[in-house]
């Protein structure tokens, strides 16, 4: 059989870092509907951007030091696990310093806000603590602990609307603040106003997907995820984001990164 040609743009070779238990449930879900594709390999598919390939590294928070470094200096990009319910998080901090000081892409998922000591706010801020880094929340959390009762998608959210605005009440006030943050945040090194011409509704979510992966790309932000699983949500969020804001091994410029098709 012969071998099909792949676009090497379309390769996303990621590491997925954090706790065990909860590093190896987001990798399995990620993999749970590509028993076709090679093993830690997945084959995700995107309306308007075709086939993608993303092929996924799993790496445990409770490694060593030196290896932990090691394995996210040569990654193309990482994607850290964050529990909400995590009283401290110092090795995935440090793995975001790592990463930062190494030009390594990196995107956070915040998993546990159903627990009862879940806190969002937390996360953002040891994102925040992290140097160089600042945290984009693509995902407004609805409430947290025993009351989380999903997400928000901020980016195409005025597809949604009126009858989101209505379903959410107050809580689309909220979203309509923090998507104006987001939109804040990867324009103002542009001098640009958010909310300058046809205001933020009528910016194209393509747009903001563009500028998201080009301030992500050069270390100026990082993106943000709500892991919702136990409330209808699949993990394509996840490798929608990794397609969108992370790179191929064509843009990943550092000398120890190889690149093998």
């Amino acid at each position: 059989m012969g071998s099909r040609a792949v676009d090497p743009q379309s390769i996303r070779n990621v590491t997925i870092v954090g706790e065990p238990a909860e590093t190896t449930r987001v990798v399995r879900r990620l993999l749970r509907h590509h028993a076709q594709a090679p093993a830690a390999t997945v084959v995700h598919r995107m309306p308007g951007r075709g086939e993608h390939t993303i092929r996924v590294a799993e790496l445990s928070s409770h490694a060593p030091i030196a290896e932990l470094e090691r394995s996210v200096r040569v990654a193309d990009g990482a994607v850290v696990v964050l529990n909400a319910a995590a009283a401290s998080a110092s090795r995935l901090e440090t793995i975001l310093r790592v990463a930062d000081d190494h030009q390594v892409a990196r995107l956070c998922l915040v998993t546990g806000l159903d627990h009862p000591a879940a806190d969002f706010d937390r996360c953002l801020r040891a994102v925040a603590d992290t140097r160089g880094a600042r945290p984009l929340p693509l995902h407004l959390p609805l409430g947290a602990g025993p009351e989380f009762d999903g997400v928000i998608d901020l980016v195409p959210m005025w597809a949604h609307e009126p009858m989101a605005a209505e379903f959410y009440g107050s809580r689309w006030q909220v979203a309509e603040h923090w998507y104006r943050d987001l939109v804040a945040a990867v324009t103002e090194q542009d001098g640009e106003d958010p909310d300058a011409g046809l205001g933020p509704r009528k910016i194209p979510p393509e747009r903001l997907h563009d500028r998201i992966r080009s301030a992500t790309r050069i270390g100026e932000v990082v993106p943000v995820l709500c892991d919702a699983a136990r409330h209808g949500a699949d993990i394509a969020a996840v490798a929608d984001a990794i397609v969108r804001y992370l790179p191929s091994p064509m843009l990943v410029c550092q000398p120890e990164h190889a690149f093998d098709c």
